[in-house]
């Protein structure tokens, strides 16, 4: 009897466990969904109390800026109409810091900022030193002479001879670092003189002399905190809504993000679009794989094969010609029409033509290619690398004596990469309280419901048992008990015996 008991209560504890058990499980599979949301909502919006605005106003992510320069190996040959000899030099590697200033809130969900760059040079994580000398184009005196092409032979002269008095001639042999930083170079102010606004410098020149400690304009983006599909969406650069550089409309537009954070709850159709100043363009980027970072799953966007195609190949970029090849973009009139394209390094997915002028070029997808690494979840880049080249469009201007016999050529300057990806301490937490806790209680509410029905049968099977094991046990106490048991078989062994002693 007391085994009896003993069972049913075992059955009866099962069963509650059980259905804690199924209970806990299917509240997680009902509500796990939407409190995930809720996190990422909470960790991606633009809330200035929340985390994820201290780690967007000060990014944790370490940026690295990494320079190749093409040097000219047979300037003397080009000058008398050769091709032009190339060779990659660098990467020349600089960390890149990023400070938000001017952070405003504004009424409608938006937050408005500047983004200020400084560059540090890393030797150790370089393949040379900024003192290095590059022999490349001269930049000042090739560019003047596209821009004064078709100005009165008198005028070329006269530059032409100011050329030669300030000692400048086709090519340059500079070190990396005045090349990118600046040098001093009187020619500017006395080319200015001439032409003003010919030369957007003072005294002092550099490819990328007004980059160090500049911001890249005022962004506007939107915050979040009342529609998170648009937080980090942009609403208006310098406050404009769209810019003035282009020919069309669509080219002018300013879409995406700043090109830091996307919107969160991404899918493989999801568009991701950035708006770049140094391009002076809107960059939309195709989904190319799912993949993994670090545990992390990523979506892979890369740039379209006709980002740099010209209007003939892809009609769309019309609005950006007058055009070349395809492969390349005429960006002048965003850099005061100085003769500049830009393209993917090594002239990567561009016009067969532009490789065929200019020898020493080796185009490769997985060198050269552009892309961004996204968790879906949170729109975050866990990886990154943004690739582009400038190229100088140089040719014969018979008026300008130091263009020699130059055939008409697009040729390379440098391509450069921004890259960062998220590592660190930042890292360990993102994974945790993004991933990790989310997988487990992912696999918790199936594993809790799966315990809860196998308690619930094991404690159904127990409790069937034991109330068969108490029916056996009454049925055989009512007429198979051993003898002297049964209390009416006692009663006649009495009478039999009491029968027996009287006749004695």
């Amino acid at each position: 009897m007391a085994r009896c008991c003993s069972a049913f209560r075992a059955a009866l504890g099962l069963a509650i466990a059980g259905l804690l058990c199924l209970g806990s499980g299917v509240f997680l599979v009902v509500s796990l969904p939407a409190i995930m949301e809720e996190q990422v909502v909470k960790n991606v919006r633009l809330d200035p109390s929340g985390m994820a605005f201290n780690l967007w106003k000060d990014l944790p992510v370490p940026f690295f800026f990494s320079v190749y320069l093409f040097e000219v190996l047979n300037p003397k040959e080009v000058l008398q109409g050769g091709k032009p000899v190339v060779t990659q030099r660098g990467p020349y590697v600089y960390r890149e810091h990023r400070e938000k200033t001017n952070i405003t809130f504004h009424d409608n969900d938006t937050i408005s900022f500047l983004e200020y760059r400084s560059f540090y040079f890393r030797p150790e994580l370089s393949v040379g030193l900024e003192s290095d000398y590059v022999v490349i184009p001269n930049i000042l005196v090739s560019a003047a002479a596209v821009m004064l092409e078709d100005m009165p032979a008198g005028a070329q002269m006269l530059v032409s001879a100011t050329f030669a008095a300030f000692g400048q001639g086709a090519f340059v042999n500079r070190t990396v670092g005045e090349i990118l930083w600046g040098y001093d170079e009187p020619l500017i102010d006395f080319l200015n003189s001439i032409k003003p606004g010919l030369l957007p410098f003072k005294g002092k020149f550099g490819l990328f002399a007004e980059f160090n400690n500049s911001n890249t304009g005022l962004f506007t983006v939107y915050t979040g905190m009342k529609n998170i599909n648009r937080v980090h969406m942009i609403d208006s650069w310098n406050g404009l809504k769209e810019v003035s550089y282009w020919n069309s409309d669509q080219c002018n537009m300013i879409n995406g993000t700043s090109g830091q954070i996307w919107p969160p709850f991404m899918t493989p159709s999801s568009p991701v679009e950035l708006y770049s100043p140094d391009a002076c363009r809107s960059i939309k980027l195709n989904y190319s794989r799912s993949g993994d970072f670090k545990g992390i799953p990523t979506l892979r966007y890369v740039a379209p094969k006709n980002l740099f195609a010209n209007g003939t190949d892809y009609p769309p970029n019309e609005g950006f010609c007058p055009c070349r090849q395809s492969g390349i973009q005429n960006v002048s009139s965003c850099r005061l029409n100085a003769p500049v394209f830009m393209s993917h390094p090594h002239f990567l997915n561009a016009d067969p033509e532009l490789l065929e002028t200019v020898d020493g070029l080796h185009p490769n997808e997985e060198k050269h290619g552009l892309f961004v690494d996204l968790h879906s979840l949170t729109g975050i880049p866990m990886n990154c690398s943004i690739k582009l080249q400038l190229n100088l469009f140089m040719k014969r201007v018979p008026g300008i004596w130091q263009t020699g016999s130059i055939k008409t050529v697009v040729l390379p300057l440098i391509w450069f990469s921004e890259s960062g990806e998220i590592e660190g301490d930042v890292f360990t937490m993102y994974r945790t309280f993004m991933v990790t806790i989310p997988a487990v209680l992912n696999y918790a509410q199936y594993i809790l419901v799966a315990l809860g029905g196998l308690l619930l049968v094991t404690a159904t099977l127990l409790g069937l048992r034991s109330k068969g094991k108490l029916f056996l046990f009454w049925s055989s106490n009512k007429g198979s008990g051993p003898k002297g048991t049964d209390p009416i078989s006692k009663e006649k062994d009495i009478n039999s015996a009491a029968r027996k002693e009287a006749k004695l």
